[in-house]
């Protein structure tokens, strides 16, 4: 499994892996017909967040002792270790605000079970909080690793794009790109 982090066409930081967006998976019979309506819910988030979350989610699972994270190269060594750093320590506490920001929330949608039907609130909160539980472990997890950067001439070339705003070269430029580390749908994340 590759990661990558690099910025997207508004110039922040991205991060995310080769694998594709997956269903999320969760198994709980008693509540399927919510859960299965909350889980279409959240795959309709923007694929920027979705696999960023999943990324993170998915460092759970490595066994190595060094993440290998493909960047521009553009920035040098110390740099990008220190971006990368700051970038997870943002994202490190942002999870720990919507984790408790989804905790207080959590009981007032349990109220919408006086509606009729399936409470899909209540469902899809439910998932946000495991979505995110998972992402703020997985970063926990990538912190605690090394991290080996390795410079893809492609990302440089993306972000040089970026930079002189040339954007008629975009789509070509992340189609390569798509094709190289068999990223399917990276526009959705890198670009509009």
């Amino acid at each position: 499994m590759r990661f990558f982090f690099t910025q997207d066409y508004r110039h922040k930081y991205r991060y995310f892996s080769s694998e594709p967006i997956a269903q999320i998976q969760i198994k709980l019979s008693r509540w399927k017909k919510v859960l299965e309506l909350a889980k279409e819910k959240l795959m309709l988030l923007p694929q920027k967040i979705l696999r960023q979350e999943q990324a993170f989610g998915r460092a759970l699972k490595l066994q190595e002792d060094k993440i290998q994270i493909l960047h521009s190269g553009r920035l040098g060594e110390k740099r990008i270790r220190s971006k990368f750093y700051f970038f997870l320590q943002k994202q490190r506490t942002k999870h720990i605000l919507l984790l408790i920001g989804e905790t207080l929330l959590l009981p007032i949608s349990g109220l919408a079970a006086f509606l009729p039907g399936p409470n899909v609130f209540f469902g899809v909160l439910a998932l946000l909080m495991i979505i995110h539980w998972q992402a703020l472990r997985g970063i926990n997890r990538v912190l605690r690793k090394e991290y080996q950067f390795i410079p893809s001439s492609l990302f440089e070339e993306w972000e040089i794009a970026l930079n002189s705003k040339e954007e008629e070269n975009f789509s070509l430029i992340l189609k390569k790109i798509e094709e190289e580390y068999n990223l399917k749908d990276i526009h959705k994340v890198l670009w509009k």
